[in-house]
């Protein structure tokens, strides 16, 4: 009776497996993102950071700074005074959803060239 002998068989499959498997981790792309982690310094600086400047946008277009109506030049004013008195200080432009987003994109670069790189926006859902 023939014998049959699969250690040979067992050879070229474990090493065609081989070479798969190392081929198949060349291919693979690592895809990594550099973040700043926050360490125990940083801690004491955000509790240093002084309240944001609170700027509202409402469904008629008002523009409310501290819920009172203003115009643009006040507006204007006050985000240079707040930004002189706090340089570290973020202005926040609290809008409705109801609004169309022209008038939200209008605002924030009225803010940006009165000097608040530090803009942040927040959707207001009631």
């Amino acid at each position: 009776m023939p014998e049959l002998n699969l250690l040979p068989m067992m050879d070229v499959i474990m090493t065609v497996l081989t070479f798969f498997i190392i081929v198949s981790m060349t291919l693979t792309n690592q895809k990594t993102v550099n973040i700043t982690l926050p360490s125990a310094n940083t801690s004491t600086e955000l509790q240093n950071t002084p309240d944001p400047l609170v700027v509202g946008l409402n469904r008629q277009g008002q523009v409310l700074l501290a819920d009172q109506p203003t115009n643009e030049a006040a507006l204007a004013q006050q985000m240079q005074a707040y930004l002189v008195q706090n340089p570290k200080g973020a202005v926040i432009l609290k809008a409705d959803s109801k609004l169309p987003y022209e008038q939200v994109v209008k605002l924030l670069a009225t803010m940006r060239d009165v000097g608040g790189d530090r803009v942040s926006l927040a959707v207001d859902e009631s």
